[in-house]
């Protein structure tokens, strides 16, 4: 862990790349990271709302990348475990316009792990970008995947309860 900044500014940037110090998770980081992320999709959903929905889900990629960049200086290396915001950006993206349900919840959650682990095309390149969107950039990507995941998912299911 590093040593706490005497700048206020800093110390918020790191809370928020933190999630609130959930990414000093001892293991598994990424996962306890999407896990707080929930709350925040509920948030951001529950209005059912589109808009709403969109406005702060952009609102809050930028600020992962704003804390995430942050991290990177702090921790000393590109995309620092500590730094999970970019957990929030994916799963966010990965909720994007899907029905409401708990059901929903644990699929996109399993979704989004699966692709942020595995990366598929062009996640790892995005990692290259610098600073923050290099750490927030692939996780976007996973999202994108998860999303279209769990979009053919209710199609098949569709189609399924249509057979049945």
């Amino acid at each position: 862990m590093a040593a706490p900044s005497r700048n206020p500014i800093e110390s918020l940037r790191i809370g928020i790349a933190t999630l609130g110090g959930v990414g000093y998770a001892p293991w598994a980081s990424g996962t306890f990271g999407t896990a707080a992320s929930v709350p925040v999709y509920l948030l951001l959903a529950w209005p059912q709302s589109p808009w709403f929905y969109f406005a702060g889900s952009v609102a809050a990629i930028a600020v992962a990348v704003w804390g995430c960049h942050a991290a990177e200086r702090r921790f000393g290396r590109k995309d620092p475990g500590e730094a999970v915001a970019d957990e929030l950006a994916g799963f966010l993206v990965t909720m994007a316009f899907l029905p409401l349900s708990a059901g929903m919840v644990a699929a996109g959650f399993f979704a989004f792990r699966a692709t942020d682990v595995i990366k598929p095309f062009p996640a790892r390149r995005l990692e290259r970008l610098p600073g923050g969107w290099g750490i927030v950039a692939d996780d976007l990507m996973a999202g994108v995947w998860a999303n279209l995941l769990l979009r053919a998912g209710l199609i098949a299911a569709h189609f399924w309860r249509g057979t049945a």
